[in-house]
Protein backbone atom coordinates (compact mmCIF):
# COMPACT_ATOMS: atom_id res chain seq x y z
CA UNK A 1 0.00 0.00 0.00
CA UNK A 2 2.92 2.21 0.44
CA UNK A 3 3.65 2.20 -3.18
CA UNK A 4 0.24 3.78 -3.97
CA UNK A 5 0.59 6.20 -1.71
CA UNK A 6 2.74 9.11 -2.68
CA UNK A 7 3.36 12.01 -0.34
CA UNK A 8 3.53 15.93 -0.73
CA UNK A 9 6.40 17.64 1.35
CA UNK A 10 5.75 19.18 4.79
CA UNK A 11 3.74 22.29 5.02
CA UNK A 12 4.64 25.46 6.65
CA UNK A 13 4.20 25.68 10.45
CA UNK A 14 2.99 29.21 10.09
CA UNK A 15 1.08 28.29 7.57
CA UNK A 16 -1.72 26.65 10.72
CA UNK A 17 -1.08 28.45 14.07
CA UNK A 18 -4.13 27.45 16.01
CA UNK A 19 -2.99 23.61 15.81
CA UNK A 20 -0.86 22.79 19.32
CA UNK A 21 0.20 19.46 17.73
CA UNK A 22 1.23 18.33 14.01
CA UNK A 23 0.50 14.20 14.73
CA UNK A 24 -3.09 12.95 13.36
CA UNK A 25 -2.63 15.98 10.65
CA UNK A 26 1.06 14.09 9.13
CA UNK A 27 -0.85 11.34 8.96
CA UNK A 28 -3.84 11.97 7.56
CA UNK A 29 -4.45 15.80 6.76
CA UNK A 30 -5.59 18.73 8.40
CA UNK A 31 -8.14 17.49 9.21
CA UNK A 32 -10.43 15.18 9.74
CA UNK A 33 -13.30 15.95 12.39
CA UNK A 34 -15.59 13.28 14.01
CA UNK A 35 -18.58 15.53 14.40
CA UNK A 36 -19.63 16.06 11.05
CA UNK A 37 -21.92 14.29 9.65
CA UNK A 38 -22.07 12.57 6.63
CA UNK A 39 -24.55 15.62 5.13
CA UNK A 40 -22.66 18.20 6.94
CA UNK A 41 -19.53 16.98 5.06
CA UNK A 42 -20.99 17.00 1.77
CA UNK A 43 -22.54 20.66 2.48
CA UNK A 44 -18.79 21.99 3.01
CA UNK A 45 -17.59 20.38 0.45
CA UNK A 46 -20.29 21.94 -1.63
CA UNK A 47 -19.29 25.34 -0.59
CA UNK A 48 -15.87 24.66 -1.63
CA UNK A 49 -16.95 22.97 -4.98
CA UNK A 50 -18.74 26.14 -5.89
CA UNK A 51 -16.98 28.76 -5.15
CA UNK A 52 -14.14 27.33 -7.27
CA UNK A 53 -16.11 26.52 -9.96
CA UNK A 54 -16.84 30.38 -9.83
CA UNK A 55 -13.85 31.39 -10.53
CA UNK A 56 -12.87 28.71 -13.07
CA UNK A 57 -10.66 25.85 -11.39
CA UNK A 58 -13.56 23.25 -10.67
CA UNK A 59 -11.27 20.21 -9.42
CA UNK A 60 -8.17 22.02 -10.78
CA UNK A 61 -5.68 23.00 -8.42
CA UNK A 62 -3.22 25.20 -10.84
CA UNK A 63 -0.88 23.01 -9.66
CA UNK A 64 -0.62 24.40 -6.32
CA UNK A 65 -1.07 21.36 -4.34
CA UNK A 66 -0.79 23.53 -0.75
CA UNK A 67 -2.65 25.93 0.80
CA UNK A 68 -6.18 24.79 -0.37
CA UNK A 69 -8.33 29.23 -0.91
CA UNK A 70 -11.37 29.44 -1.43
CA UNK A 71 -14.52 31.88 -1.09
CA UNK A 72 -17.67 30.40 -0.03
CA UNK A 73 -20.88 32.26 -0.20
CA UNK A 74 -22.25 33.53 3.09
CA UNK A 75 -25.83 34.13 2.21
CA UNK A 76 -26.78 36.20 5.18
CA UNK A 77 -30.23 37.94 4.29
CA UNK A 78 -31.34 34.62 2.98
CA UNK A 79 -30.59 32.71 6.40
CA UNK A 80 -31.84 35.89 8.45
CA UNK A 81 -35.21 35.00 6.52
CA UNK A 82 -35.37 31.59 6.49
CA UNK A 83 -33.96 30.59 10.18
CA UNK A 84 -33.76 33.43 12.16
CA UNK A 85 -37.46 34.90 11.46
CA UNK A 86 -40.25 32.69 13.28
CA UNK A 87 -42.31 36.01 13.47
CA UNK A 88 -42.54 35.27 10.06
CA UNK A 89 -45.80 33.25 10.63
CA UNK A 90 -47.38 34.86 13.53
CA UNK A 91 -47.44 38.05 11.25
CA UNK A 92 -48.90 36.13 8.45
CA UNK A 93 -51.87 34.49 10.25
CA UNK A 94 -52.82 37.58 12.45
CA UNK A 95 -52.90 40.08 9.51
CA UNK A 96 -55.02 39.46 6.72
CA UNK A 97 -54.11 43.07 5.42
CA UNK A 98 -51.19 42.81 3.14
CA UNK A 99 -49.70 46.28 3.32
CA UNK A 100 -49.89 45.51 7.40
CA UNK A 101 -47.81 42.60 7.52
CA UNK A 102 -45.47 43.81 5.34
CA UNK A 103 -44.64 46.79 7.47
CA UNK A 104 -44.66 44.57 10.54
CA UNK A 105 -42.37 42.14 9.59
CA UNK A 106 -39.86 44.61 7.67
CA UNK A 107 -39.68 46.64 11.11
CA UNK A 108 -39.12 43.64 12.87
CA UNK A 109 -36.63 42.29 10.95
CA UNK A 110 -34.75 46.17 11.10
CA UNK A 111 -34.43 45.59 14.71
CA UNK A 112 -33.61 41.84 14.54
CA UNK A 113 -31.77 40.60 11.45
CA UNK A 114 -28.15 39.62 12.53
CA UNK A 115 -24.92 39.73 10.50
CA UNK A 116 -26.11 41.88 7.56
CA UNK A 117 -24.84 44.95 5.94
CA UNK A 118 -28.01 46.73 6.37
CA UNK A 119 -31.10 45.07 8.13
CA UNK A 120 -33.05 46.63 4.88
CA UNK A 121 -35.22 43.88 3.70
CA UNK A 122 -37.69 46.03 1.47
CA UNK A 123 -36.54 44.99 -1.73
CA UNK A 124 -38.18 41.64 -0.72
CA UNK A 125 -42.10 43.16 -1.58
CA UNK A 126 -41.37 44.18 -5.16
CA UNK A 127 -40.40 40.52 -5.82
CA UNK A 128 -43.54 38.44 -4.28
CA UNK A 129 -47.82 38.94 -5.08
CA UNK A 130 -48.10 39.34 -1.46
CA UNK A 131 -46.51 38.81 2.18
CA UNK A 132 -48.51 35.67 2.50
CA UNK A 133 -47.29 34.38 -0.73
CA UNK A 134 -43.72 35.44 0.13
CA UNK A 135 -44.40 33.41 4.06
CA UNK A 136 -45.58 30.51 2.21
CA UNK A 137 -42.61 30.19 0.15
CA UNK A 138 -40.22 30.36 3.12
CA UNK A 139 -42.43 27.99 4.83
CA UNK A 140 -41.73 25.41 2.06
CA UNK A 141 -38.37 26.29 2.07
CA UNK A 142 -37.82 25.86 5.51
CA UNK A 143 -39.20 22.17 5.25
CA UNK A 144 -36.38 21.41 2.66
CA UNK A 145 -33.58 21.98 5.48
CA UNK A 146 -30.90 19.41 5.68
CA UNK A 147 -31.01 17.24 9.49
CA UNK A 148 -33.78 19.69 10.62
CA UNK A 149 -34.51 17.50 13.73
CA UNK A 150 -31.02 18.61 15.26
CA UNK A 151 -31.25 21.88 17.30
CA UNK A 152 -28.33 23.53 16.00
CA UNK A 153 -28.47 27.36 16.06
CA UNK A 154 -30.01 29.49 12.98
CA UNK A 155 -26.68 30.59 11.50
CA UNK A 156 -25.71 26.74 11.05
CA UNK A 157 -28.81 25.25 9.49
CA UNK A 158 -28.73 25.03 5.84
CA UNK A 159 -31.33 24.29 3.38
CA UNK A 160 -30.72 21.34 0.38
CA UNK A 161 -28.33 22.12 -1.62
CA UNK A 162 -30.66 22.70 -4.82
CA UNK A 163 -28.06 24.98 -6.60
CA UNK A 164 -24.99 27.64 -6.04
CA UNK A 165 -27.70 30.22 -4.46
CA UNK A 166 -28.24 27.56 -1.96
CA UNK A 167 -25.00 26.57 -0.97
CA UNK A 168 -22.54 28.45 1.83
CA UNK A 169 -20.48 28.35 4.90
CA UNK A 170 -21.29 27.57 8.68
CA UNK A 171 -21.03 30.66 10.17
CA UNK A 172 -21.28 32.15 14.41
CA UNK A 173 -23.38 35.24 14.30
CA UNK A 174 -23.42 37.41 17.13
CA UNK A 175 -25.06 40.65 15.92
CA UNK A 176 -22.81 42.47 13.78
CA UNK A 177 -20.28 39.93 14.30
CA UNK A 178 -19.27 37.06 11.76
CA UNK A 179 -16.97 34.31 11.47
CA UNK A 180 -16.10 31.16 10.48
CA UNK A 181 -17.91 27.91 12.69
CA UNK A 182 -15.30 24.99 12.71
CA UNK A 183 -18.14 22.46 14.42
CA UNK A 184 -20.29 21.56 11.68
CA UNK A 185 -17.82 22.25 9.40
CA UNK A 186 -14.00 20.94 10.35
CA UNK A 187 -12.83 21.08 7.30
CA UNK A 188 -13.45 17.41 6.17
CA UNK A 189 -15.18 18.44 3.37
CA UNK A 190 -12.51 20.52 2.47
CA UNK A 191 -10.62 17.03 2.47
CA UNK A 192 -13.38 15.30 0.77
CA UNK A 193 -12.19 18.19 -2.24
CA UNK A 194 -8.89 17.87 -2.43
CA UNK A 195 -9.33 13.70 -2.55
CA UNK A 196 -11.44 14.06 -5.43
CA UNK A 197 -9.27 17.50 -7.12
CA UNK A 198 -6.19 14.49 -6.56
CA UNK A 199 -8.43 11.72 -8.57
CA UNK A 200 -7.64 10.46 -12.44
CA UNK A 201 -11.30 10.75 -12.87
CA UNK A 202 -10.84 14.63 -11.54
CA UNK A 203 -11.98 16.04 -15.55
CA UNK A 204 -15.21 13.86 -16.09
CA UNK A 205 -16.39 14.93 -12.18
CA UNK A 206 -15.63 18.47 -13.27
CA UNK A 207 -17.76 18.15 -16.06
CA UNK A 208 -20.77 16.70 -13.70
CA UNK A 209 -20.28 18.92 -11.10
CA UNK A 210 -20.45 22.09 -12.67
CA UNK A 211 -23.44 20.94 -14.70
CA UNK A 212 -25.37 20.47 -11.79
CA UNK A 213 -23.71 23.91 -10.00
CA UNK A 214 -25.46 25.56 -13.35
CA UNK A 215 -28.56 23.21 -14.13
CA UNK A 216 -31.73 25.82 -13.57
CA UNK A 217 -33.71 24.93 -10.41
CA UNK A 218 -37.10 26.36 -9.41
CA UNK A 219 -36.51 25.83 -6.02
CA UNK A 220 -32.84 27.63 -6.15
CA UNK A 221 -34.65 30.41 -8.20
CA UNK A 222 -37.08 30.94 -5.52
CA UNK A 223 -33.95 31.11 -2.79
CA UNK A 224 -32.19 33.69 -4.99
CA UNK A 225 -35.29 35.89 -4.89
CA UNK A 226 -34.46 36.15 -0.74
CA UNK A 227 -30.92 37.63 -1.87
CA UNK A 228 -30.59 41.11 -2.70
CA UNK A 229 -28.95 42.76 -5.49
CA UNK A 230 -25.65 43.52 -3.54
CA UNK A 231 -22.28 41.42 -3.53
CA UNK A 232 -21.88 39.29 -0.79
CA UNK A 233 -19.09 40.07 1.64
CA UNK A 234 -16.46 37.01 0.43
CA UNK A 235 -13.39 36.06 2.66
CA UNK A 236 -10.81 33.58 1.60
CA UNK A 237 -10.80 30.02 3.81
CA UNK A 238 -9.26 26.69 3.28
CA UNK A 239 -5.21 26.29 4.04
CA UNK A 240 -6.36 22.88 4.53
CA UNK A 241 -3.83 20.13 4.45
CA UNK A 242 -3.98 16.64 2.48
CA UNK A 243 -0.69 14.72 2.72
CA UNK A 244 -0.95 12.65 -0.45
CA UNK A 245 -0.43 13.54 -4.20
CA UNK A 246 -1.46 9.77 -4.59
CA UNK A 247 -3.70 7.84 -3.05
CA UNK A 248 -5.81 4.11 -3.69
CA UNK A 249 -8.63 5.69 -1.83
CA UNK A 250 -8.92 8.79 -4.35
CA UNK A 251 -9.17 6.95 -7.28
CA UNK A 252 -12.04 4.50 -5.60
CA UNK A 253 -13.48 7.18 -4.79
CA UNK A 254 -13.53 9.59 -8.11
CA UNK A 255 -14.47 6.11 -9.33
CA UNK A 256 -17.42 5.90 -7.11
CA UNK A 257 -19.10 9.47 -7.83
CA UNK A 258 -18.45 9.27 -11.77
CA UNK A 259 -21.04 5.96 -11.46
CA UNK A 260 -23.41 7.86 -9.44
CA UNK A 261 -23.16 11.65 -11.75
CA UNK A 262 -23.55 9.27 -15.19
CA UNK A 263 -26.86 7.84 -13.85
CA UNK A 264 -28.82 11.51 -14.24
CA UNK A 265 -30.48 11.16 -11.35
CA UNK A 266 -32.09 14.05 -10.14
CA UNK A 267 -30.02 16.04 -7.31
CA UNK A 268 -32.90 14.68 -4.50
CA UNK A 269 -31.87 11.00 -5.99
CA UNK A 270 -28.59 11.33 -6.91
CA UNK A 271 -27.08 13.49 -3.23
CA UNK A 272 -27.69 11.05 -1.02
CA UNK A 273 -26.14 8.09 -2.22
CA UNK A 274 -22.95 10.83 -2.80
CA UNK A 275 -22.87 11.87 0.63
CA UNK A 276 -22.93 8.37 1.57
CA UNK A 277 -20.15 6.97 -0.62
CA UNK A 278 -18.19 10.11 -0.20
CA UNK A 279 -17.96 9.33 3.89
CA UNK A 280 -17.18 5.52 3.44
CA UNK A 281 -14.40 6.65 1.29
CA UNK A 282 -12.95 9.31 4.18
CA UNK A 283 -13.11 6.12 6.19
CA UNK A 284 -11.72 4.09 4.35
CA UNK A 285 -8.91 6.39 3.79
CA UNK A 286 -8.33 6.72 7.75
CA UNK A 287 -8.27 3.04 8.15
CA UNK A 288 -5.95 1.89 4.95
CA UNK A 289 -3.53 5.18 5.67
CA UNK A 290 -3.30 3.92 9.06
CA UNK A 291 -2.93 0.12 7.70
CA UNK A 292 -0.16 1.23 5.54
CA UNK A 293 1.90 3.48 8.34
CA UNK A 294 1.92 -0.08 10.35
CA UNK A 295 3.00 -1.89 7.53
CA UNK A 296 -0.31 -4.03 8.04
CA UNK A 297 -2.57 -5.71 5.19
CA UNK A 298 -5.25 -3.90 3.64
CA UNK A 299 -8.34 -3.24 6.78
CA UNK A 300 -11.12 -6.14 5.96
CA UNK A 301 -14.83 -5.27 7.50
CA UNK A 302 -16.60 -9.46 8.10
CA UNK A 303 -20.12 -7.78 7.65
CA UNK A 304 -23.23 -9.49 9.36
CA UNK A 305 -26.16 -9.46 7.38
CA UNK A 306 -28.45 -9.17 10.83
CA UNK A 307 -29.94 -12.64 11.97
CA UNK A 308 -32.89 -12.91 14.40
CA UNK A 309 -30.26 -15.08 16.50
CA UNK A 310 -26.69 -14.14 17.60
CA UNK A 311 -24.46 -16.30 14.87
CA UNK A 312 -20.50 -16.91 14.35
CA UNK A 313 -20.40 -13.72 11.70
CA UNK A 314 -21.77 -11.51 14.14
CA UNK A 315 -18.64 -12.22 16.88
CA UNK A 316 -16.41 -12.00 13.74
CA UNK A 317 -17.82 -8.81 12.99
CA UNK A 318 -17.32 -7.40 16.38
CA UNK A 319 -13.52 -8.33 16.29
CA UNK A 320 -13.00 -6.84 12.63
CA UNK A 321 -14.41 -3.83 13.98
CA UNK A 322 -12.06 -3.88 17.04
CA UNK A 323 -9.47 -4.28 14.74
CA UNK A 324 -10.33 -1.47 12.82
CA UNK A 325 -11.15 1.07 15.63
CA UNK A 326 -7.68 0.44 16.75
CA UNK A 327 -5.91 1.00 13.74
CA UNK A 328 -5.11 5.06 13.90
CA UNK A 329 -3.89 5.05 17.32
CA UNK A 330 -1.55 2.40 16.27
CA UNK A 331 -0.76 4.59 13.54
CA UNK A 332 0.18 7.50 15.54
CA UNK A 333 2.30 5.44 18.45
CA UNK A 334 3.96 4.01 15.21
CA UNK A 335 4.56 7.86 13.83
CA UNK A 336 5.83 8.58 17.18
CA UNK A 337 8.30 5.34 17.58
CA UNK A 338 9.20 6.05 14.07
CA UNK A 339 10.32 9.61 15.06
CA UNK A 340 12.78 7.88 17.95
CA UNK A 341 14.10 5.32 15.66
CA UNK A 342 15.42 8.06 12.90
CA UNK A 343 19.12 8.29 12.82
CA UNK A 344 18.88 12.37 12.92
CA UNK A 345 17.38 11.25 16.78
CA UNK A 346 19.66 9.18 17.81
CA UNK A 347 22.35 11.42 16.63
CA UNK A 348 20.51 14.46 19.17
CA UNK A 349 20.63 11.94 22.03
CA UNK A 350 24.40 11.73 21.83
CA UNK A 351 24.68 15.19 21.99
CA UNK A 352 25.64 16.92 24.57
CA UNK A 353 22.68 19.00 24.70
CA UNK A 354 20.98 16.20 23.88
CA UNK A 355 17.41 17.01 25.43
CA UNK A 356 17.82 20.33 24.00
CA UNK A 357 18.21 19.23 20.57
CA UNK A 358 15.12 16.29 21.03
CA UNK A 359 13.52 18.85 22.10
CA UNK A 360 13.36 20.69 19.28
CA UNK A 361 13.27 18.17 16.70
CA UNK A 362 10.30 16.75 18.39
CA UNK A 363 8.68 20.95 17.99
CA UNK A 364 10.23 20.28 14.77
CA UNK A 365 8.18 17.04 13.64
CA UNK A 366 5.27 17.22 15.80
CA UNK A 367 4.84 21.24 17.16
CA UNK A 368 5.75 20.14 20.92
CA UNK A 369 6.00 20.52 23.15
CA UNK A 370 5.21 24.27 22.12
CA UNK A 371 5.80 25.81 25.91
CA UNK A 372 7.21 24.48 29.65
CA UNK A 373 3.35 23.54 30.04
CA UNK A 374 3.37 20.54 27.84
CA UNK A 375 6.31 18.56 29.34
CA UNK A 376 7.29 19.32 32.71
CA UNK A 377 9.26 15.14 32.80
CA UNK A 378 12.80 14.53 33.34
CA UNK A 379 15.61 16.39 30.79
CA UNK A 380 16.03 13.20 29.05
CA UNK A 381 15.34 12.12 25.22
CA UNK A 382 13.79 8.90 26.15
CA UNK A 383 11.48 10.36 28.70
CA UNK A 384 10.59 12.95 26.24
CA UNK A 385 9.25 10.81 23.26
CA UNK A 386 7.21 8.87 25.80
CA UNK A 387 5.66 11.75 26.97
CA UNK A 388 4.93 12.89 22.84
CA UNK A 389 3.42 9.41 22.46
CA UNK A 390 0.98 9.68 25.32
CA UNK A 391 0.28 13.28 24.70
CA UNK A 392 -0.20 12.35 20.88
CA UNK A 393 -2.82 9.46 21.61
CA UNK A 394 -4.92 11.33 24.37
CA UNK A 395 -5.09 14.12 21.38
CA UNK A 396 -6.09 11.91 19.09
CA UNK A 397 -8.75 9.95 21.00
CA UNK A 398 -10.94 13.30 21.45
CA UNK A 399 -11.51 13.58 17.83
CA UNK A 400 -9.30 11.85 15.17
CA UNK A 401 -9.52 8.39 16.93
CA UNK A 402 -13.63 8.69 16.90
CA UNK A 403 -13.93 9.08 12.80
CA UNK A 404 -13.72 5.76 12.34
CA UNK A 405 -17.14 4.80 14.34
CA UNK A 406 -18.48 8.18 13.73
CA UNK A 407 -18.16 7.78 10.23
CA UNK A 408 -19.12 3.65 9.62
CA UNK A 409 -22.30 4.26 11.94
CA UNK A 410 -23.38 7.60 9.42
CA UNK A 411 -23.53 5.81 6.39
CA UNK A 412 -24.91 2.35 8.02
CA UNK A 413 -21.94 0.09 7.90
CA UNK A 414 -21.10 0.39 11.98
CA UNK A 415 -24.09 -0.78 13.76
CA UNK A 416 -25.15 -2.30 17.19
CA UNK A 417 -28.80 -3.42 15.83
CA UNK A 418 -29.84 -6.66 18.02
CA UNK A 419 -27.15 -6.43 20.18
CA UNK A 420 -24.96 -3.88 22.50
CA UNK A 421 -21.81 -4.35 20.98
CA UNK A 422 -21.06 -2.65 17.45
CA UNK A 423 -19.97 -4.16 14.51
CA UNK A 424 -20.39 -4.17 11.06
CA UNK A 425 -23.94 -4.76 9.41
CA UNK A 426 -24.69 -2.33 6.21
CA UNK A 427 -28.10 -1.10 5.88
CA UNK A 428 -30.39 -1.22 3.16
CA UNK A 429 -29.38 2.69 2.33
CA UNK A 430 -25.71 1.63 2.06
CA UNK A 431 -26.00 -1.57 0.12
CA UNK A 432 -28.46 0.52 -2.69
CA UNK A 433 -25.38 3.20 -3.16
CA UNK A 434 -22.75 0.10 -3.64
CA UNK A 435 -24.79 -1.17 -5.92
CA UNK A 436 -25.47 1.59 -7.71
CA UNK A 437 -22.14 2.80 -7.96
CA UNK A 438 -20.28 -0.88 -8.80
CA UNK A 439 -22.90 -2.71 -10.77
CA UNK A 440 -23.19 -1.62 -14.74
CA UNK A 441 -26.42 -3.33 -15.28
CA UNK A 442 -26.45 -6.86 -13.49
CA UNK A 443 -23.80 -9.34 -12.38
CA UNK A 444 -23.43 -12.31 -10.67
CA UNK A 445 -24.25 -12.84 -7.30
CA UNK A 446 -20.91 -14.19 -6.71
CA UNK A 447 -19.07 -12.13 -8.53
CA UNK A 448 -20.80 -8.94 -7.00
CA UNK A 449 -19.78 -10.36 -3.25
CA UNK A 450 -16.21 -10.42 -4.79
CA UNK A 451 -15.92 -6.99 -6.09
CA UNK A 452 -17.53 -5.55 -3.11
CA UNK A 453 -14.36 -7.39 -1.11
CA UNK A 454 -11.98 -6.27 -3.54
CA UNK A 455 -12.90 -2.33 -4.00
CA UNK A 456 -13.88 -2.31 -0.48
CA UNK A 457 -12.91 -5.00 1.82
CA UNK A 458 -16.31 -6.24 2.67
CA UNK A 459 -16.54 -9.70 3.70
CA UNK A 460 -20.03 -11.58 3.25
CA UNK A 461 -19.79 -14.76 2.06
CA UNK A 462 -17.81 -17.83 2.41
CA UNK A 463 -15.09 -17.63 -0.45
CA UNK A 464 -14.05 -13.87 0.92
CA UNK A 465 -13.78 -15.32 4.11
CA UNK A 466 -11.16 -17.63 3.77
CA UNK A 467 -8.90 -15.39 2.43
CA UNK A 468 -9.07 -13.29 6.05
CA UNK A 469 -9.35 -15.56 8.37
CA UNK A 470 -8.24 -18.09 9.72
CA UNK A 471 -9.23 -22.09 9.37
CA UNK A 472 -10.30 -22.04 12.66
CA UNK A 473 -12.29 -18.87 13.02
CA UNK A 474 -14.36 -19.48 9.47
CA UNK A 475 -17.49 -21.48 9.96
CA UNK A 476 -18.40 -22.20 6.16
CA UNK A 477 -21.98 -22.85 7.38
CA UNK A 478 -22.62 -19.74 9.10
CA UNK A 479 -20.81 -17.88 5.97
CA UNK A 480 -23.06 -19.25 3.42
CA UNK A 481 -25.84 -18.27 5.64
CA UNK A 482 -24.92 -14.98 5.79
CA UNK A 483 -24.60 -14.83 1.94
CA UNK A 484 -27.97 -16.18 1.65
CA UNK A 485 -29.40 -13.73 4.05
CA UNK A 486 -27.99 -10.99 1.97
CA UNK A 487 -29.46 -11.99 -1.32
CA UNK A 488 -32.73 -12.27 0.12
CA UNK A 489 -32.48 -8.50 1.66
CA UNK A 490 -31.68 -7.53 -2.28
CA UNK A 491 -34.31 -9.10 -3.98
CA UNK A 492 -36.37 -7.56 -0.97
CA UNK A 493 -35.08 -4.03 -2.45
CA UNK A 494 -35.61 -5.06 -6.14
CA UNK A 495 -32.29 -5.59 -6.53
CA UNK A 496 -31.61 -9.54 -7.29
CA UNK A 497 -33.11 -11.74 -9.28
CA UNK A 498 -32.67 -15.41 -9.01
CA UNK A 499 -33.13 -17.08 -12.61
CA UNK A 500 -32.13 -20.94 -11.45
CA UNK A 501 -30.85 -22.69 -7.89
CA UNK A 502 -27.36 -21.96 -9.57
CA UNK A 503 -28.02 -18.47 -10.83
CA UNK A 504 -29.07 -14.94 -8.96
CA UNK A 505 -28.18 -11.88 -10.72
CA UNK A 506 -27.78 -8.27 -8.75
CA UNK A 507 -29.08 -5.94 -11.02
CA UNK A 508 -28.89 -2.07 -11.11
CA UNK A 509 -32.15 -0.83 -12.55
CA UNK A 510 -31.28 2.63 -13.21
CA UNK A 511 -28.52 2.22 -14.93
CA UNK A 512 -30.48 -0.75 -17.07
CA UNK A 513 -32.60 2.54 -17.37
CA UNK A 514 -29.96 4.69 -18.61
CA UNK A 515 -28.53 2.17 -21.14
Amino acid sequence: MLDDMVRLPRPNPNDHPDTNMWVDEEIWGHRLWDAQSPWLIFLEFLTVAEACHREGRLFDDQGRRHPLRYRPNKHLYLRNILYNNEIIFQIAEQNADNEVAWRQWLNWMEDNAQGVPERNFTYLRGRFHSFHEFASLVDMLRSSTIESESNKRWSSRFSFPFGSHSIYEDLNVRGSSVSREYIYFGRTGELLYLMLTRSPHAPSLRHHLASALERRDQCDELIALMQPDIPDDLQHRGDTYLPYEAHPTYDALGRDWLNIFELQLPRFDAYPHLVTLGTLHLALYQLTTAAALCRDQRPTFVCEVVAPRKTLVRELSVMSYLRNNELPARAVDEYVRELGRTEEWKTASTDPAAFATCRQLARDHARWPQDEDDYDGPAEPEELIKELRRAALQRHRRHVGAVHRSFGGGVGLVSRRGTNRLRYAPTDELLKALILANVPSRMEYGQFLSLLFKRYGFVFGEREAQQVLTSEEIDKRAFQANSERLESRLRTLGMLRRLSDACAYVENPLRRAVS
